[in-house]
Parts: structure tokens; sequence; C-alpha cells
């Protein structure tokens, strides 16, 4: 929460759920990564929140950016990056994406299987290709899943395989799992890392880049490490994993850049309970949730920062959810959330660190609701 915001909320007095940026917030936050990690290039995951304000300051401070669609892409130039600053990171691309995205001028591509790989061969004749490999994500709030990545054996056959077909193998990438905590996880991804780069070598692949991915955490409700603290044990673990034979690196903040730098104003639309029972759990529904932006709260995996004016008094726990008719639109629920009992129907509340992953994920009308607001500021 910044000045800046809430001063935006006060004078301006948007109507309906809103996301506001502090664009200071995320300028900050870039100039932290870049002064912790020197010499690794930074890749906005564009996914996180591409509002052309966030994409145009980043271009200006000299970030490239990750994008997982031509969409993407062209937002990224048309903020003013250039190609090669460019990285296709998707591991599921049509083919006349990845043409596209050649004939604009990117020649870095994510793959995880020999048929990805040949579908880029056959497109971008030539271009760099690096080979995302699975991780557990232990440790992560928000672990990803098995869809993108390939068993670490199978990478040295997808990319002997880019060999074979004139492309070129450029690196290893792996996600840590998003929202990671736990600043030694990349130490386990880079141990394997560095074998796959000693088994390539030996096939005569030699490769240069690691893409040590994104993960890098956002302030929610418990302490996360800082930028400097993520960079003093990733680049300790590249040391210690490749000796004097430093590969170039990479990272790709998504919610980490912006998470933080974001504010949800929403509205108490209901107060109730579902028994007379004394001590029956009120249920408390925002004109705001998981359709409308807050899908992160699935399994209740983020627990956003929730901000009243009647912070300080008496609370109790209360189950949350959205306005939508459907039974999956509660947020928290499992493990209910501690509430004001003064709270009333109509009173605004503030969700923080709502910066990434609210807009983009917001619905296009589901049972009429708008999609979410949005404000840089």
């Amino acid at each position: 929460m910044t000045d800046r915001i809430l001063d935006f909320l006060r004078t301006r007095r948007p109507d309906g759920p809103c996301l506001v940026v502090d664009l200071d917030v995320v300028r900050q936050n870039y100039l932290g990564f870049a002064h912790a990690m020197p010499d690794t290039r930074i890749f906005y995951a564009v996914k996180a929140n591409p509002a052309p304000e966030i994409l145009s300051l980043l271009a200006e401070l000299g970030s490239n950016f990750d994008c997982a669609s031509v969409v993407e892409i062209d937002q990224a130039l048309t903020a003013g990056a250039t190609p090669d600053r460019i990285s296709f990171g998707n591991t599921i691309k049509k083919e006349r994406d990845i043409a596209r995205a050649f004939a604009l001028g990117v020649d870095l591509f994510a793959v995880d299987c020999v048929e990805e790989v040949e579908k880029v061969a056959r497109v971008a004749p030539g271009a760099r290709v690096f080979c995302r490999i699975l991780c557990d994500g232990e440790g992560a709030e928000w672990p990803l899943s098995r869809k993108f990545g390939c068993e670490p054996s199978m990478a040295i056959d997808v990319l002997t395989h880019a060999r074979d077909l004139n492309l070129t193998p450029y690196g290893i990438s792996f996600h840590v799992g998003s929202q990671q905590r736990d600043t030694e996880a990349w130490d386990r991804a880079l141990s394997v890392a560095a074998g796959l780069f000693h088994s390539l070598a030996e096939r005569g692949v030699e490769l240069k880049m690691v893409n040590l991915g994104g993960g890098f955490a956002a302030k929610y409700l418990k302490d996360i490490p800082s930028a400097e603290a993520y960079g003093r044990a990733i680049m300790g673990a590249v040391r210690r994993h490749f000796g004097n034979r430093i590969p170039e690196t990479i990272i790709e903040p998504g919610r980490g850049m912006v998470g933080g730098a974001g504010v949800i104003k929403a509205e108490v639309v209901l107060i109730s309970k579902k028994s007379d029972a004394v001590d029956e759990t009120r249920w408390v529904y925002l004109d705001i949730g998981k359709f409308g932006g807050l899908a992160e709260t699935m399994d209740e995996a983020i627990r956003y920062p929730i901000r009243t004016r009647h912070d300080g008094a008496q609370a109790t726990p209360c189950v949350i959810a959205g306005p939508t008719c459907d039974s999956a639109d509660v947020l928290y629920e499992q493990t209910p959330y501690p509430l004001p009992i003064s709270l009333e129907i109509g009173d605004e509340i503030l969700i923080e660190g709502t910066g990434a992953y609210t807009t983009t994920y917001s619905s296009m009308g589901f049972n009429g609701f708008p999609p979410l607001q949005s404000y840089v500021i």
C-alpha cells in the first residue's frame, strides 16, 4: 500500500472493484533485481500484468520480456522492446505463431519435447531454443504442475535433436514454483542443469544459458526474502555447480516485479450466516471473486492481506466469497479469514499485493460482471 494509491482512491473514487498499480513500486522492484543480480538479464513475465504503462516503463529501464503469445510479443514491441529482448517462453505454441514471432525478429524459443523442436525447425530455421525441465516446486505457495517441462534425461534428446535440425541448442530452463520463499530451491534445479550441460557437451552440444525462471515472491501475509537474498543464494548456487564456466543467466520475474505494486478496491455486498447458531461463521460477500481476478485464491494458495476501515477492532473468522452464482466462487473457507465484527454492508475494503495475475485472470463478463478495471499511476 502506498500513499499514492490511497490518494488516488480518495480523490478519484472509482466505481466498482478496481486495481490500482503504482509504477514507482515497479521501478523500485526492477532496480532491486538489477542490483541484486547485475550479471543476469531480466525478462519480465508479461503475463503477470501486461498494462502498457508497466511494459513501457520496464522497456525504458532496459528490461527484456518473457512472452507467452504473439499478442504479448506485439505488446512488448509496442512498448519499445526490440526483438532481441524478447523470449517466446511458452512451450505450447502453434506453428504459425512461431513463424509470426520469427518474422518479427524473435529467435529465442522455449521447448520441452522433440515435437515442439520440429515445429520451430520448420518455420524458424537457425533459431535458438532452450529446453524446460520439470522441477518439483517444493516450498512454493503456488506450485506449478507437470504441464510444462520434461524429465531432465529427456532434455538431452530434445536438445540433441534441435542440433540435428540445425537449430541452436541454447540452454536449460526451469521454474521452482510461483511465490517461492525458499531461496535454496534454485540450488537443486541448478545441480540438475549443470549435469545436463556436462552430458550434452559430451555429445558435442555446447549450451550457453540457464533460464532461472520466476518464483520471486510478492509480499502477502508472510515475510519474503529480499531481492538481495535471492541474488546471493541463486548466484552462489550457480558458482557452486558451474565452477569457473559460468553460463549466461536470465530470470523471469512477474509476481515479484508487480505483485506488491497493486491494490484492489472492493466493496462488501452482503454479510450473513447460514444458521441462527450463536457461533455460526459469518459469510462476507464481496463485489469481486475468483472470476473477477482473484483466481489465485484457488485452494486458498494465495492469501491476500485485506484492509478495512475497522482494522484494530475485535475480529472473528469469516468465509469470504465473490458475487457470482457459481458455487466455486469462494475465496477463503477452509481457513476462514479474520475480519472485524464491526464490518458492514457497503464498506470498502482494500486487497493488497494484487498487482500480478488479477487483470489477466479477470473474466470477460461472467454473470454480466465487467472485467476488473485497472488504473496505473
